[in-house]
């Protein structure tokens, strides 16, 4: 019989490693059953279940097992459950079945489901989560679990991070590890193609569809994309004219070319416009998920191609669909399975077929696919604006009950950065809010529920736009107004860059070219990035932020692709506001670095986006820095940083106000003076002023923690801990800079 060990099982797990199927075990532990990292062990409690074991702490208890709530569940019981531990082999599991909600079921098909579940051990009658197992991730896997990660988040929102499916069956063993090759299929459903011979390819992976909650397959409408009606027009004819009037194109005495390469960012409707601009033309639709093609073996992989080009042929009006292209064809290192898939792509056209890649990284396609003949025709798909936003909302909102209060007004206004995806997964939550609600009630009433405002607001509160994570700028729920004093900067940033976002057709009929960008200058702490935020809030645009130093590397060529993708991604985007941060670090005076001409190249690259060749339209830079001095003089000429904004420390009046703001959620005493206290805190910057808030409140904590109110001595015990950060000689500096650049 196997060594086993019997443990105390207890839920201390790290929050990033919950879910994932992994338990941690002491080190002597570890050894005593000759287990390694990532090796899997069989669990024996009330139920039998089983899970890969990693290393615990030196300093952890040698008779826990660490496990998360969900392997307590699957064990059959709660903290403190007797665990018997044995290590098992490692072998795949031929076949696993699954059964889920039916929501899930609808719109996660068994090929991402099997991606979800790589690297996990299952066993009959466990439950296991959709988070991928990304706490041991193989090389090889690395990349499939991070396309699992964003499908599953465009295709169930913020929910599928929660959402649970139950182990029907596994073939191999009664405890087995879910790899490559493992069948994996839903109860009574649809199953992923066995690996090996000749396959009906069926590797999907739709974007719209996830949005409205509705099944990969389920028809789409142009009407449910009202903000691709340009797109969709342009690719109808196209499409209408290849395949059912070539007769037309020979008596011209020419032929068209049905490859088509769709941008945009990830979950903004390309597959979903493809599907149904393909049944306006009543064609077939073939589609491909590229990244699970591209992990299989070159062999492999090229069969399939090869046999898809073979089933395209004769078929009559087929287009095929190919999505996230950049994992086939990669323009950095090409490999055999990129000629392959080119000489797939030319067959399949030759045969009069359409084919249709889409990307979200159209700079990491490699450009021998947009050649003539290939994929000659590019539309690109942009991210929503306001008007586009609002007219998304009512398409989604059609089938739902709103309440009086709810304005599609605001709440489009207050998704800057959303693509349809994001607005379907925020009308989805809100949606399930109000259910939460209603059953929390349980006053039995019938009939349709009303989606109020609040629910909106819920909503928004955890549905956060995909498409530009990485540097999209927290829009505050602050404007121009809530900003005390500062009356002329305001002014000058109202008409420097809220007035180009929001009127250009103005300039553009009085022929007036709009500024360019703004320098924010001024003391650290005095509410530059604070003044950002609130046009972010006022002009509703959307906003990418960036500090400088986060666009700089160490390899040739990657900084200046940085930067000239960050103004691409503004250009799709636009109206967008482009925010760089400590300006200073990214734009230095060139001839001046150590650094072998990093910062000269992407000073370079900056001016030549900001004042170049292609036009940068309905983009407002600003930049914001204390330093104005270190900038290159070249930046700052008219047609880039033009308008240069002094942001002086706050006056008496003004820390007055700031202190206002600052204690708006705060109870404060009817001793507290805020107007004489503003007075008198000479050199306190704007964020000095909200330290001494925040300190106060908390020495009103140490008094009690029963205290009601912030009082005086609150405050007088506050202002002896937070000291003003403003330095005499810097402010004089500045100011006197400010001086001599007036205009």
């Amino acid at each position: 019989m196997e060594d086993e060990i019997p443990l105390t099982a207890t839920p201390q797990l790290a929050a990033l490693e919950a879910r994932r199927g992994v338990v941690r075990l002491h080190p002597g532990v570890m050894t005593a059953l000759k287990l390694e990292p990532g090796d899997p062990v069989r669990l024996a409690g009330t139920r039998t279940t089983a899970a890969i074991a990693l290393r615990a702490e030196e300093s952890e208890t040698w008779t826990l097992l660490y496990a998360d709530d969900l392997t307590l569940g699957n064990l059959g019981g709660r903290d403190g459950v007797q665990v018997r531990v044995a290590p098992i082999p490692a072998g795949p599991a031929r076949r696993v079945t699954l059964a889920g909600p039916a929501e899930v079921v609808a719109v996660v098909s068994p090929e991402l489901l099997r991606l979800a579940l790589l690297g996990k051990m299952v066993s009959p009658g466990d439950d296991v989560s959709l988070l991928p197992q990304d706490v041991l991730p193989t090389a090889e896997n690395r990349s499939l679990v991070e396309a699992a990660r964003h499908s599953l988040s465009n295709r169930m929102g913020y929910g599928w991070t929660s959402a649970l499916v139950r182990v029907v069956d596994v073939q191999g063993a009664d405890a087995a590890l879910v790899g490559a090759d493992t069948e994996v299929a839903w109860q009574d459903g649809a199953a992923t193609a066995p690996r090996g011979g000749t396959v009906a390819l069926r590797i999907v992976r739709p974007e719209l569809p996830a949005a409205f909650g509705v099944p990969e397959d389920a028809p789409v409408s142009l009407d449910h994309l009202p903000t691709l009606r340009p797109q969709a027009k342009e690719l109808e004819e196209l499409l209408d004219l290849g395949f059912h009037h070539r007769e037309v194109l020979a008596r011209v005495g020419t032929a068209v070319s049905l490859g088509v390469l769709i941008s945009g960012p990830a979950g903004s409707g390309k597959s979903a416009l493809v599907r149904a601009v393909s049944a306006q033309v009543n064609a077939s639709v073939r589609t491909i998920w590229a990244p699970e093609l591209a992990a299989l073996t070159n062999d492999a992989a090229a069969r399939l191609l090869r046999d898809l080009a073979g089933d395209v042929q004769g078929a009559g009006p087929t287009v095929l669909l190919i999505s996230d292209v950049e994992a086939l064809a990669p323009r950095d290192q090409p490999g055999p399975l990129a000629t392959v898939f080119q000489k797939v792509l030319a067959e399949a056209l030759a045969a009069g077929a359409a084919v249709v890649c889409t990307t979200s990284k159209p700079e990491a396609v490699d450009p021998a696919l947009r050649a003539p003949g290939r994929l000659a025709v590019q539309l690109s798909v942009p991210l929503p604006d306001l008007a586009m936003r609002r007219e998304q909302l009512n398409v989604l909102t059609h089938p739902m009950t709103l309440a009086d209060d709810v304005s599609l007004d605001e709440v489009a206004g207050r998704t800057p950065g959303f693509v349809v995806a994001d607005l379907g997964a925020l009308v989805r939550e809100a949606a399930v809010r109000t259910a939460l609600r209603h059953v929390g009630a349980r006053d039995g009433a019938e009939g349709p529920l009303a989606v109020t405002m609040a629910d909106f607001e819920d909503a928004l509160a955890v549905v956060k736009p995909t498409s530009m994570a990485d540097s999209t700028l927290e829009v505050a729920a602050v404007t121009l107004d809530d900003v005390g004093d500062m009356v002329e900067v305001k002014q000058v940033l109202t008409e420097s860059v809220l007035w180009p976002l929001t009127y250009p057709d103005t300039f553009a009929r009085l022929g007036v070219t709009p500024p360019r960008g703004v320098l924010l200058y001024g003391p650290p702490g005095c509410g530059k990035t604070y003044l950002v935020k609130a046009i972010a809030g006022t002009g509703k645009a959307n906003v990418l932020s960036v500090k400088g130093a986060e666009l700089l590397s160490k390899w040739v060529g990657d900084s200046e692709r940085a930067v000239r993708e960050l103004f691409r991604r503004a250009r799709e985007a636009a109206p967008t506001l482009i925010f760089l941060d400590e300006v200073d670090a990214l734009a230095p005076r060139r001839g001046q670095g150590t650094d072998g001409g990093t910062t000269d190249r992407v000073v370079a690259a900056l001016l030549t986006e900001l004042d170049g060749v292609e036009d940068l339209r309905n983009v407002v830079v600003i930049g914001a820095t204390n330093r104005p001095d270190l900038i290159d003089p070249a930046l700052l000429r008219p047609g880039r940083l033009e308008r240069m904004v002094y942001v002086p420390p706050p006056d008496g009046p003004a820390r007055a106000a700031i202190l206002r703001a600052s204690s708006r959620a705060v109870p404060l005493d009817a001793s507290v003076d805020l107007d004489a206290l503003g007075a008198e805190l000479e050199g306190f910057s704007a964020a000095d002023c909200s330290a001494l808030i925040r300190e106060a409140a908390l020495a009103a904590m140490r008094d009690s923690l029963e205290a009601a109110t912030v009082t005086a001595a609150n405050v007088d015990t506050a202002r002896k801990r937070v000291r003003p950060s403003l330095e005499e000689d810097q402010v004089a500096w500045l100011a006197s800079y400010a001086e001599s650049h007036q205009p």
